[in-house]
C-alpha cells in the first residue's frame, strides 16, 4: 500500500478549508514574481543613467520607472498577505482538527494508556505537534511555492542580460545547494527525530518533577533526588552540543558560498572586461551585484522550508503513534457482576513486550474481603490493580468481577462497580461540592454533604470561607496532600461501589491527616471488597489475606500470622520494617 504524503494526511483535517490552501499557493507564486518586476525597472533606471552619462538630467524617465517599481513591490506585498491569511485559516482549522481527534481518541484510551505516555508527553504531542503542523501550513508551503518559483523568473533574470554573469552567479548557488542538501537528508531526518524525543523526554519528567515538589518539601530531599529529569535534562544538552558541532563546519561552508556570489561576478567581469569596459557589461554587473542576494535569501528559505518538513513529519509520526494506540473493546453482551467478588486467571501483562509487570498471576478475592497487596517497587502491585480497574487488559488470562469477564461489563457498570482512591489524589479547580459531585453528578447537595462528614472532612469545610461551594485553587485558596485525600475519599464514599482499591491511599499524608484519612477509609471500606496496596506494613495486619508481590508474581499469599509463621518473603519484610519504625522513633527522641 502507498503511503500517503504529509500534505495528504494533513488535508484530511482540512474539510472545506482545502481550497483555501491551494489558494494560498497560487497566490505566494504570483507575489513572487510580481517581487520581481521591479528589478527590471532597476534595471532600465540603471540603463538610462548609464546612456545620458554625466548629463543625467536628460534621463527623464528614471522617476516613472521608480514609482513603477514601487507600485509593483506594494501589489507583491498585498498580494503574499492575502496568501497567508488564506494558509492561516486553513491552517487553524487543521491544527483545531487535529486537537479535537486526539483529545477525543486520548478520552477513549485506557488510563493505562495514558500513564505509559506520561501527561508531559501527551500534551506536547497535542499542542507542540498540531503546532508544527499550523507553522508548516500557514507559513513553509506559501513560501515553498514562492521559493519554487522565484528561481524560475530569476533564471529568466540572470540569463536574458548576460548569459555569462547569470552562469557565474548560479555557481555559488549550485555549491550551496550541494551543501545544504548534505545537512538536510535522511541523517538529519533521524537527528530531528532524536532531538523531538530528546524534547519529549524533557517534558515529561519537568512535570513529573514539579508534580513531586511537596514530596520534596515534606522529605527534605534536593533536587537530585529527581535523577530522571536531571538525567533527561543532560541528555538534551549533550545532544544538542553534538549536533552544533556537527553542522558547524556545514553550515560554514554553506554561509560562505551563498554570499560569495560576489566574488565570482567581479572576477567573471574582470576577464570579461579584459578588452575594455563597455556600458553594457557595466550595467549588467551592477544590476546581478543587486539582484544576486536573492539567491541566498531563496535558498535559507528552502534550507528552512526542508527542516519544518522534517519537524512536521516527526509531528505526524507522533500523532499517528497516538491515534494508532487502541481503545478498550466494547462487548455488546451487556453482562453484569452476580457479585462482588474477583477473580484473576493466568493474568500476564507486559508494558514493553520484554518483561512482564505480571506474569501468570491468578487470585480470587471474595465479596467483602480485604486483600493486601505487599512487595517491593516493581513488584506488580499497581499494575494489578489497574487490571482490575480495567486501564488496560491484561494480554494473557482475563479478570472476572462477579463471575464475568470485565471486557464483557459495559463501562457504565464497571465504573459503578469499581471505585478507586489513589496516593496523589488531585482535585480539578472547582469547587468542593463539583470535585465530590464528580462520583454522582445527580447527588443532591445533603448527599455530598453526608459523603464529606463520613470521609472525615468536617473541619475542612469548617475552615474554608464559602464551605462546599468554595472554589479550590482559586484566591490563593489550596488545600494539602491529606486534605485532598480525604476529599477525594469522599467522592469514592459518594460513589458507594461495591468493590474498592486503595493505592498507599496515605503515603503523602502528615500524621494528623494521616489519622483521619485511615478513619475516612475504614468508613468508606464497610461492607465492600478492598484491595489495598500497602507499603506501610503496619496497615494490612488486619486484612483477609496479604499477598506478597514480587517480579510480576505472587511469591506468598496468606493472613499475616500465617505468613509471619512462614519466616518467609512477607516476615523478612516486616522485621525490617519494625528496625525502621523503631530507629525513627530513637531518632525523635533523641531530636527531642
Amino acid at each position: 500500500m502507498k503511503k500517503r504524503s504529509n500534505l495528504s494526511r494533513l488535508m484530511s483535517y482540512a474539510g472545506r478549508h482545502r481550497i483555501l490552501t491551494y489558494l494560498s499557493w497560487v497566490l505566494s507564486s504570483a507575489s513572487a514574481l510580481l517581487a520581481l518586476v521591479p528589478f527590471w525597472y532597476i534595471w532600465r533606471i540603471i540603463h538610462d543613467i548609464l546612456e545620458v552619462s554625466p548629463d543625467f538630467s536628460k534621463a527623464v524617465n528614471v522617476t516613472g520607472y521608480g514609482w513603477s517599481a514601487v507600485l509593483f513591490a506594494v501589489v507583491s506585498i498585498i498580494v503574499y498577505i492575502a496568501a497567508l491569511m488564506c494558509s492561516h485559516l486553513s491552517a487553524f482549522r487543521i491544527a483545531s482538527n487535529i486537537r479535537k481527534t486526539l483529545m477525543r481518541h486520548i478520552a477513549a484510551l485506557p488510563l493505562g494508556i495514558t500513564e505509559k505516555y506520561g501527561s508531559g508527553k501527551l500534551r506536547r504531542i497535542v499542542n507542540d505537534s498540531s503546532s508544527a503542523a499550523e507553522t508548516y501550513l500557514a507559513h513553509r508551503l506559501p513560501d515553498k511555492a514562492g521559493a519554487i518559483t522565484t528561481p524560475i523568473g530569476l533564471m529568466f533574470l540572470l540569463l536574458v542580460f548576460d548569459w555569462r554573469l547569470g552562469l557565474l552567479s548560479l555557481v555559488p548557488v549550485v555549491l550551496g545547494f550541494m551543501i545544504m542538501t548534505k545537512m538536510t537528508g535522511a541523517s538529519m531526518e533521524q537527528k530531528m527525530k532524536e532531538y523531538q524525543n530528546s524534547l519529549s523526554d524533557m517534558s515529561n519528567e519537568a512535570v513529573e518533577y514539579v508534580r513531586g515538589i511537596p514530596v520534596v518539601k515534606t522529605f527534605g530531599q534536593t533536587v537530585f533526588s529527581f535523577k530522571r529529569f536531571k538525567a533527561s535534562i543532560d541528555n538534551y544538552e549533550k545532544w544538542v552540543i553534538a549536533y552544533t558541532k556537527a553542522l558547524r563546519l556545514p553550515m560554514m561552508f554553506y554561509t560562505t558560498a551563498i554570499n560569495g556570489v560576489f566574488a565570482f561576478l567581479i572576477a567573471g567581469a574582470i576577464i570579461f572586461s579584459q578588452g575594455g569596459v563597455t556600458n553594457d557589461l557595466l550595467l549588467n554587473l551592477i544590476f546581478y551585484i543587486v539582484i544576486t542576494p536573492v539567491i541566498s535569501t531563496t535558498l535559507t528559505k528552502i534550507m528552512f522550508m526542508s527542516e519544518d518538513a522534517m519537524i512536521v513529519n516527526d509531528a505526524l509520526g507522533r500523532i499517528d503513534e497516538v491515534l494508532g494506540e487502541k481503545p478498550l473493546s466494547e462487548s455488546s453482551r451487556g453482562r453484569v457482576p452476580s457479585d462482588n467478588s474477583v477473580s484473576l486467571e493466568h493474568v500476564s501483562y507486559s508494558y514493553d513486550g520484554v518483561k512482564n509487570a505480571l506474569n501468570d498471576v491468578s487470585l480470587s478475592i471474595k465479596p467483602g474481603e480485604t486483600t493486601a497487596l505487599v512487595g517491593p517497587s516493581g513488584g506488580g502491585k499497581t499494575t494489578l490493580a489497574n487490571i482490575i480497574t480495567r486501564f488496560f487488559d491484561p494480554q494473557k488470562g482475563r479478570v472476572l468481577i462477579g463471575g464475568t469477564d470485565i471486557r464483557d461489563i459495559p463501562k457504565e457498570k464497571l465504573m459503578d462497580t469499581v471505585s478507586f482512591v489513589f496516593q496523589n489524589s488531585r482535585l480539578i479547580k472547582a469547587s468542593i461540592l463539583e470535585n465530590v459531585r464528580m462520583a454522582r453528578p445527580e447527588a443532591s447537595r445533603e448527599e455530598v454533604m453526608r459523603a464529606l462528614e463520613t470521609a472525615q472532612c468536617s473541619d475542612i469545610i469548617a475552615k474554608l470561607p464559602d464551605g462546599i461551594d468554595t472554589v479550590v485553587g482559586a484566591n490563593g485558596i489550596y488545600l494539602s496532600g491529606g486534605e485532598q485525600q480525604r476529599v477525594a475519599i469522599a467522592r469514592a464514599v459518594l460513589k458507594n461501589a461495591p468493590i474498592l482499591i486503595l493505592d498507599e491511599a496515605t503515603a503523602f499524608a502528615d500524621p494528623d491527616n494521616e489519622v483521619r484519612v485511615q478513619q475516612a477509609m475504614s468508613a468508606l471500606s464497610k461492607g465492600k471488597t478492598v484491595i489495598m496496596i500497602a507499603h506501610r506494613l503496619s496497615s494490612v495486619t488486619n486484612a483477609d489475606r496479604i499477598c506478597v508481590m514480587s517480579e510480576g508474581s505472587i511469591a506468598e499469599s496468606g493472613t499475616f500470622s500465617e505468613l509471619m509463621d512462614k519466616g518467609g518473603i512477607f516476615a523478612h519484610m516486616w522485621e525490617n520494617y519494625s528496625k525502621s519504625a523503631d530507629w525513627k522513633i530513637e531518632k525523635e527522641v533523641k531530636q527531642l
